[in-house]
This record gives C-alpha cells, sequence and structure tokens, in this order.
C-alpha cells in the first residue's frame, strides 16, 4: 500500500507544537500587524525561521493542493512553510533530468493566485519566494509579467516585481531592475523603497557599478531617500554623499 500524502493540517499541528506564545508577541510588533500597519490582523505562532525550515523539509512531498490549503491559513508561519515547500520542489523540476515545465507552470501559477489574493503579504513571505519561483521561470521567458505585477496597487505584488529581478541580478542582467526602477520613482511606501534600493545595490554589486551609477546620474534627484541610502551603501563615501546631496 502506498504511503499517504502529508496534508496542510499536519504541517499546521508540527508547527503549532513547537508555538512559542511570548516569540508570537514579539513576531506580531516586529511584521507590524496592528491596526493601520502594513501586516494588520495577521496571526502568529512564534516558530522561529529556522525551525520553521526545518519542519517544512519534513514535509517535502506535501502535494500542490495541499500547499495552496496552506498558503491561505491565517497563521504566518504555515504561509511561510508553504512557500518553503513550492521553493524546493520548484528548484526540484528545475533540476530535472528531463526539466519539468508542466509542473513548473502549476507552480507559478499557484503562487501567483497566492501574491494576487493576498496571502503572500508581508516582506519575509515575498523575499523567500518571488527570486526562487517568478525569477527562474523568467530568466529566459519574456518579462511582461514582472512590469504587470510592478502596475498593481498592491505593496505585495509591486515588492514581488522587485524582488523577482534579483534572479535576473544573479544571472549576470540587471536591465528590468533598473527598468523597474523607472516605473517605481514616485511609489514612497517603505517596504517598496528599501526592496528598491537593496536591488539597485544588488545590481551594482553583482552586475557592474557603472550602470548603478548612470542610474543614479539620471534618477538621483527623483528618488525617495530610503532607496537612495539603499542603492548608494557600497559607493565609496565621496560619491555616495554627492547623491545623496541630490
Amino acid at each position: 500500500m502506498a504511503e499517504a500524502l502529508p496534508t496542510a493540517a499536519e504541517v499546521h499541528v508540527a508547527l503549532a507544537e513547537v508555538a512559542d506564545p511570548a516569540g508570537a508577541i514579539h513576531l506580531q510588533r516586529f511584521f507590524k500587524t496592528g491596526p493601520g500597519e502594513y501586516g494588520a490582523g495577521d496571526v502568529f505562532l512564534g516558530v522561529r525561521v529556522p525551525v520553521t525550515r526545518s519542519i517544512a523539509k519534513r514535509f517535502a512531498a506535501l502535494p500542490l493542493d495541499q500547499i495552496d490549503v496552506l498558503l491561505d491559513s491565517a497563521v504566518h508561519e504555515d504561509r511561510f512553510a508553504a512557500l518553503i515547500i513550492l521553493n524546493a520542489r520548484f528548484a526540484k523540476a528545475t533540476k530535472s533530468r528531463t526539466l519539468d515545465i508542466d509542473a513548473q507552470a502549476a507552480m507559478v501559477k499557484l503562487y501567483l493566485a497566492a501574491v494576487r489574493r493576498g496571502r503572500v503579504n508581508n516582506w519575509d513571505l515575498v523575499d523567500v519566494s518571488a527570486e526562487n519561483i517568478i525569477g527562474p521561470w523568467l530568466l529566459d521567458r519574456p518579462r511582461d509579467l514582472v512590469f504587470e505585477l510592478a502596475q498593481a496597487e498592491s505593496l505585495w505584488e509591486r515588492r514581488v516585481a522587485l524582488l523577482t529581478t534579483l534572479a535576473f541580478i544573479k544571472a549576470g542582467d540587471a536591465s528590468t531592475t533598473f527598468e523597474l526602477g523607472e516605473r517605481l520613482l514616485a511609489d514612497r511606501r517603505d517596504l517598496i523603497q528599501k526592496a528598491f534600493g537593496w536591488m539597485l545595490r544588488e545590481a551594482g554589486k553583482r552586475v557592474d557599478e557603472r550602470l548603478l551609477t548612470g542610474f543614479l546620474d539620471k534618477h538621483a534627484a527623483d528618488m525617495g531617500r530610503t532607496a537612495l541610502s539603499y542603492a548608494t551603501e557600497r559607493l565609496d563615501p565621496a560619491l555616495r554623499l554627492h547623491y545623496r546631496k541630490l
């Protein structure tokens, strides 16, 4: 008889068994879950990331439909675990000797649906998943999806767009990051500013600093202070001061 596949409920129980109420209070403050804050209403068990990753690894065989169920959980750690499992599944499909395009496409569809219904809805959830799922999917494909996400009003869809480009940067291509940056110059939301500046900094670090300074020569005066601060962190102090004065 075939071994029964794991379920979303079993993942939740495993996480709940190591819950830390005091840690949950800290995490709810850290991830801004108060009224009017960006993570308003989110629920935490108080499970630390390394422990969540360890539990997710135990449930690597979780079927896609159960990953989707987990992504709809009200509990933050459930959604984080679901994304860790999805990352691993996507990477496995990518490294398969016979590249499983259909499996990848199904995972991308599931992930985008979760993003668009507001379930990938805090910066850690975006940052752990976008470059690992949408990024590799679009490496050798048209990148219209990135700009579609960037046009959304949703803070999280825009951050997914930005973080997706980290996969491109790591592959030596910063062009999408800079094009996207031009479209998001006016977005002053803190979590967009930080992601924007971070991606620019990574482009200068991993691809070519001259591309970064060229972008800053053109746009520094129109950038928010937070994005500019992040983008210029690795530059020579005199050059950094020059751009920040703009």
